[in-house]
C-alpha cells in the first residue's frame, strides 16, 4: 500500500525512526486493547503522546473478520508517530505504533510480533488477553497495559500478567467510555493502578518510564529507590505488620515503590517515607502491593490439567479409610487456587466413588485477600477460565457474580500465615505455592523450600510457578514435570534447615494440641514432636478453625481466651 493511499503521515516500517542501540534497549512497550467505541478513545490517547516518546505502542482491538478497518488513517489524522501494519516477525520499535491485522491473533516474543490465524470455529476469542500475557512474559517491568472502552471482559486476565510482572496498568474511566464493560471487568480485578481519561494517560505512562533513569549504555532500567529509603520503609512495614521485605528481591520492592511514587504526584522517595509514616492508609496499600496477590481460577490450564490427570488419582488412591488428604495451598491470595485445587479433588473423588474426608489449608500474609477468599465470590470477569459444566456445578449466582457453592467451600480453612516466619504445615499430600518464590531472594527461596519439603510426606507433590524451581533441594524432589514444575519428595530426610527462618526471636510457647489423634508409627511421632517443639518456640496463642465454626486446631496457651 502506497504512502498517498494512507496519507504522508502513515508510514511503514522502513520510514521508522532509527534510534540507538542504548535507547533501544531500554523502550517500553505499551499494549492497548479496545473494542467497541474504542476508536474515539484511542484518538483522545495518541493525540496527546508526543512524537518523540520513545515508547512503543501495540494496539489490539477487536474487529470483525470480513471488516476492512481504516483505523490507520483514521489515527493518522491525529498523531505524527508512524503507523504500521503488523507483519508476521515484525520488530518492535520505539516511536511507533503497531496495529494487530483483522482474522489474527498476536503474541510478542523476543521483542517481535507474531501472527497466527484466527480460529474462528471457536467462537469469541481473548486477543488483548493473549497478547497482554505475552507482552508481560517477554517485556517484564517494561510492559505497560490500557484496557479502553469495549463490551466484554477481555483484557482483565492480561493485565494479571502485567501487575504479576511489576508492570503499570491503566483503565479508561466509566465517565469517559462509551462502553464500559472492558473497563469496569479491569476495574474489578483490583489491580489497575490508574483509572483516567484516555487523553490523561500519556502523561502519567511518561511520568513512570522518567522515575526509571536508564543506564549509559542501556540494559535494565536502574531503579530510583535508594537503599536507604528502602530500609526505611522496611522498618516501617516490619513494625505495623510483622513481615520483612528485605528478603524479597530488590528489583520487586522498588519497582513497587515506584510505582506509588508516581500514584502519588511523583513525590521524591524522601517525601514517601515521610508521607508513609503519617498516613497509615498509604502505608497498608504499599503493603498490599509487595504482597503480589496476583492469581485466577486454573492458571495455566495445562498445568492444572497434568495435576489432575496424572498426580491427584495417584495421590488420593494412598489415602485410607480412617485417613485425611491434606492440601496446604500457601500464598493463596484471594482464594482462587484454593478454589481450584477443591474442584480438581472433588472431580476426582466423584470418579473414584469413594468419600475421603479433605482438608485443604489455604494461607496467605494479606488477611484483607483471606477475607475476599473466605467469602468465595468472585465476578463474572474472574471467572473467564471456568468452563460451563464448572460454572454450573460449583458456583452459585450471587448478585453481579458468582459464590462458590457450599460442598466446596466447606473443604477449605483459609488462615493467615506468614511463609518467611511461621511454621509448616505437616503431613501433606499436596503442596501448592505458584509465582511467589521468584520474588524472593536466594537464602529466603531455599528456607521456604525446606519448609514445603518438612511438611510434603514423601512421594508427595510440590506444585510451583512455571518459572521456579527447586533450587538446591533438587536432589530431594524428583522433577514430574518440567515445563509446569510439578516435582516429588523423594524421602523423608532431615534436612540441615533453620526453621526460625527470619523471624526476630520471641517468647517460648507451649506446644500444640490437636484433635487428630495419635500417630500411626515412630517416624510419625518423631515427626510431630519435632512440629510441636517448632510451634513452642514461633506460634503465638491462637485458634484455626474452618466455615462451619468447627476447630481444627489451636495453638499456645489458647485455653485461656
Amino acid at each position: 500500500m502506497h504512502d498517498t493511499e494512507l496519507g504522508n503521515a502513515i508510514k511503514n516500517e522502513l520510514t521508522i525512526p532509527t534510534v540507538s542501540s542504548s535507547e533501544d534497549e531500554a523502550f517500553f512497550v505499551v499494549g492497548i486493547g479496545a473494542s467497541a467505541g474504542g476508536l474515539e478513545a484511542l484518538e483522545q490517547f495518541f493525540e496527546h503522546v508526543p512524537e518523540k516518546s520513545r515508547l512503543c505502542f501495540v494496539v489490539v482491538q477487536h474487529l470483525s473478520p470480513d471488516f476492512k478497518s481504516m483505523m490507520d488513517e483514521l489515527l493518522a489524522r491525529r498523531t505524527r508517530i508512524p503507523i504500521v501494519r503488523v507483519e508476521d516477525g515484525i520488530e518492535l520499535r520505539p516511536n511507533a505504533i503497531y496495529l494487530m491485522p483483522p482474522r489474527k491473533e498476536m503474541i510478542q516474543s523476543t521483542g517481535r510480533l507474531y501472527l497466527t490465524d484466527k480460529d474462528l470455529s471457536q467462537g469469541f476469542a481473548l486477543p488483548i488477553d493473549r497478547y497482554l500475557r505475552s507482552l508481560a512474559q517477554d517485556f517484564g517491568s517494561r510492559s505497560i497495559g490500557v484496557i479502553l472502552s469495549g463490551t466484554g471482559s477481555d483484557g482483565s486476565r492480561g493485565i494479571r500478567d502485567i501487575h504479576d510482572a511489576c508492570g503499570l496498568v491503566l483503565a479508561q474511566s466509566e465517565e469517559s467510555s462509551r462502553f464500559d464493560g472492558m473497563p469496569r471487568s479491569a476495574r474489578e480485578t483490583g489491580l489497575v493502578d490508574l483509572v483516567l481519561p484516555p487523553s490523561e494517560m500519556p502523561d502519567a505512562i511518561l511520568k513512570l518510564v522518567r522515575m526509571r533513569r536508564s543506564p549509559e549504555e542501556g540494559g535494565e532500567a536502574e531503579p530510583v529507590v535508594p537503599e536507604v529509603g528502602l530500609q526505611a520503609i522496611f522498618r516501617m512495614l516490619r513494625k505495623e505488620y510483622g513481615i520483612d521485605f528485605s528478603h524479597y528481591k530488590p528489583s520487586t520492592v522498588t519497582r513497587r515503590v515506584e510505582r506509588r511514587l508516581l500514584l502519588n504526584n511523583s513525590m521524591s522517595v524522601k517525601q514517601y517515607v515521610e508521607l508513609l509514616s503519617d498516613n497509615g492508609a498509604e502505608l497498608n496499600q504499599l503493603y498490599k502491593d509487595l504482597l503480589i496477590g496476583v492469581t485466577q481460577f486454573f492458571r495455566d490450564r495445562e498445568a492444572f490439567h497434568l495435576l489432575a490427570s496424572e498426580e491427584l488419582p495417584r495421590l488420593l488412591e494412598t489415602v485410607g479409610d480412617d485417613q485425611e488428604f491434606r492440601v496446604w495451598v500457601a500464598c493463596c491470595a484471594t482464594g482462587e487456587e484454593a478454589y481450584s485445587i477443591a474442584i480438581l479433588i472433588q472431580e476426582q473423588l466423584a470418579l473414584m466413588n469413594r468419600p475421603i474426608l479433605v482438608r485443604i489449608f489455604a494461607t496467605d500474609a494479606h488477611r484483607a485477600s483471606l477475607e475476599v477468599a473466605s467469602t468465595g465470590v468472585y465476578s463474572e470477569a474472574s471467572l473467564a477460565a471456568v468452563n460451563p459444566q464448572r460454572r454450573a456445578q460449583f458456583f452459585v449466582p450471587k448478585g453481579d457474580g458468582y459464590q462458590v457453592a457450599p460442598h466446596i467451600r466447606k473443604m477449605i480453612v483459609f488462615a493467615p500465615h506468614d511463609l518467611l516466619k511461621d511454621t509448616p504445615f505437616t503431613r501433606l499430600h499436596l503442596v501448592t505455592c505458584r509465582n511467589m518464590l521468584i520474588y524472593l531472594q536466594p537464602p529466603a527461596q531455599k528456607k521456604v523450600l525446606s519448609l514445603f519439603h518438612f511438611g510434603l510426606k514423601a512421594g508427595c507433590v510440590l506444585f510451583l510457578g512455571p518459572s521456579e524451581t527447586t533450587g538446591e533441594l533438587s536432589d530431594e524432589f524428583e522433577s514430574i514435570d518440567e515445563r509446569w514444575k510439578i516435582f516429588r519428595k523423594r524421602r523423608d530426610v532431615r534436612l540441615r534447615t533453620d526453621f526460625r527462618l527470619m523471624s526476630t526471636a520471641g517468647p517460648q510457647r507451649p506446644r500444640i494440641t490437636s484433635p487428630y489423634g495419635a500417630t500411626s508409627s515412630a517416624s510419625d511421632r518423631l515427626q510431630q514432636a519435632v512440629y510441636d517443639r517448632l510451634l513452642e518456640e514461633h506460634m503465638p496463642p491462637s485458634f484455626l478453625i474452618n466455615d462451619r465454626k468447627e476447630l481444627v486446631h489451636s495453638f499456645g496457651k489458647a485455653g485461656k481466651f
